[in-house]
Formats: C-alpha cells, structure tokens, sequence
C-alpha cells in the first residue's frame, strides 16, 4: 500500500494529509516548531464549511526520523524559498528512487526536485486551504476539498501518477492526470501574481489595476521565452463550480497563502518564486516588469519587517506606481 509522506504540514500538506489519512491512506507528516509540536500533542484538526474532524497522524521533524519503504511517495508541500534545503535533507535519508511530488505555487520546485531525484512530479494546486493556529488547518472549500491534477516532470505520464490521482480523487479532491501539467502551472503562476497584492492590501486590493497590469507581463514574458501555458477560459473551464467556498464557523477565509505567511510572521514569503519568476525571465528576455518587480520588493518588505498582512492602504500601494504607470 503506497504511503504519502507529506513533507510541509501547513496549509495545503495539512489538508490533503488529513483527508487522505480520513479516508484510509498511509500518511505520513514532516513538520516543524510550533505545527509539530501541536499536531503531537493534540492530532492534527481539520476544519471546513462541512465540519471538522481531527486526526491522529504520525509526525516528524526531519525525514531522517522516516522508516523508509518502496512504498513511500513524497509530496512537498512547503513554501519555494525552503524547497532546496528540504530536497537536500530528502536525499540523505530517503531512497533514490522515491517519487517525489511537487505539490507546490510556483515553477521553480521540479526542476530543483530533478538535481536530487529521478521521479518528479508537477501538481498544479488548486486549493483553498489555511493554516494560522498551530495543529489546526483549514479546507475552505467542501465537498470539493480541492483540484490537484498531476503529471510527471518535466512531460508525461505514468502508473505513479493515475495512483496518486486516484488516491487523491477519492478522498474529496479532484485530480486528472496530465502530460503536460507544466502548462497547468504556468497558467496558475500567473493567477498567483496577485498574492503579493493582497498579502500588502487585503482582498479588495486584487480587484484593481494592479493585477490586470501584473498578468498582463506575466503573459508577455511567458510568450518571449516561448513558454506555454493554459488560458484563462481553460482555467475557468477545469474549475467550473467546483471550488465553493464557504464559512468555517461563521467566518470568511482572509486571505491566501502569501496572506498567512504574513499573518503568522514567518519572515518570509513566497514572492522572489511568483512575480520574482516574471521579473527573472523578464530580464533574461528583454520585457519590462516594473509592476511584479514592485510588488516583488513590497511583499518581501512586509515580511522582513513583520508587518501585518492588509495594513497598506490601496490608495497607498497604488502611489508606488503611479509616476511609471499613469494608474489613475
């Protein structure tokens, strides 16, 4: 029986653990401070519009701490700016030949994967998923917990690939297997790059004019370095209504990924590996992203500094771009 070891137990690693785990898979949990610590003391509780239920799941700190089989596959599911330290600890205590599942925003963690592991694999996330208190995390959506469509890396399919999907798909996700999940991805990249937005702004920061501007580089960057990617009419199409989001406990989801690392003053973020990718091919190509470079600083910013999530005006934000972008 295949186990899953979900390397990263915030957000999204504490969501399809929990309903894997809920509907009879092997899971495995890696974590760390706090989360840990939590999730062995309490179980790990999963809250959603549906209900909530805690688990019961193994944890450790390192994958060192694993008894390793063939069996194993792993699903990273930590932020990008902690996947090469991750990969590396993997590598010294897991076998060579685990998959390993690249169940993360962003392009850059397959190919960081493939230096250290044969078998890597794209999932292109769509899921709305939190984690602000220790050992408790949040799906957002119900029934439909999640879309988690997989493919390998860096084309293709194979047995791995339709199991996990078929894991996946009956424990309240739904996941298609696809040959070319990286244009999923890319697609998704470019719908990330209002995260940064809203982490600085809140909510009603992504429906101005900065996202539109944001994407619209993102498009032009993508097409100079002749990389696909799927159009907004796919996207919506693959999506159709079965995300419904819902409250938990009379309460509305405040914000997403990039959102709660700030409200849990990580003192980091994933911006460098979202509007930071369109600003790398940007200047590897040619096309100006004063936009993303911007939000790029801003977001990290906040970060460094510790600085609550929202606690930029809008009016604020946009004075940064005023003078290069004529916003009105």
């Amino acid at each position: 029986m295949m186990r899953f070891v979900i390397y990263g137990a915030g957000a999204v690693g504490g969501v399809i653990g929990g309903r894997l785990s809920e509907h009879g898979h092997d899971v495995a949990l890696i974590g760390r401070g706090r989360q840990l610590a939590a999730v062995r003391e309490h179980g790990l509780r999963v809250e959603s519009p549906g209900g909530t239920t805690t688990i019961q799941l193994p944890i450790v700190e390192a994958p060192g701490q694993l008894d390793w089989t063939a069996d194993d596959v792993v699903l990273l599911t930590m932020k990008t700016q902690d996947t090469s330290d991750a990969l590396r600890d993997l590598a010294a205590s897991a076998p060579a030949g685990v998959p390993v599942v690249c169940t993360q925003n962003g392009v850059e963690n397959e190919r960081l994967a493939l230096r250290w592991f044969e078998h890597v694999y794209g999932i292109c996330v769509m899921c709305p998923a939190g984690y602000l208190t220790p050992g408790v995390v949040q799906a957002w959506s119900s029934p439909v917990s999640g879309l988690l469509d997989i493919g390998r890396y860096p084309s293709g399919i194979d047995e791995t690939a339709q199991a996990i999907a078929a894991a996946l798909s009956a424990s309240t996700f739904q996941s298609e297997v696809r040959s070319n999940i990286m244009r999923w991805k890319y697609g998704k990249l470019l719908m990330n790059l209002g995260n940064a937005i809203e982490a600085v702004s809140g909510s009603p920061a992504r429906t101005g004019p900065l996202p539109v501007l944001a994407r619209q580089e993102g498009v032009a960057c993508l097409r100079a370095a002749g990389i696909d990617f799927v159009s907004e009419s796919d996207d919506k199409a693959r999506r159709g209504d079965l995300l419904r989001i819902g409250t938990i406990q009379g309460q509305s989801r405040q914000g997403g990924s990039s959102w709660q690392s700030l409200y849990r003053q990580s003192h980091n973020i994933e911006s460098d590996y979202l509007n930071g990718e369109i600003v790398l091919l940007g200047r590897c190509h040619g096309i100006p992203t004063p936009v993303n470079s911007a939000l790029q600083r801003l977001a990290n910013q906040f970060a460094v500094n510790g600085r609550s999530p929202g606690s930029m005006s809008v009016e604020e934000l946009l004075s940064h771009f005023h003078s290069d972008l004529r916003i009105p």
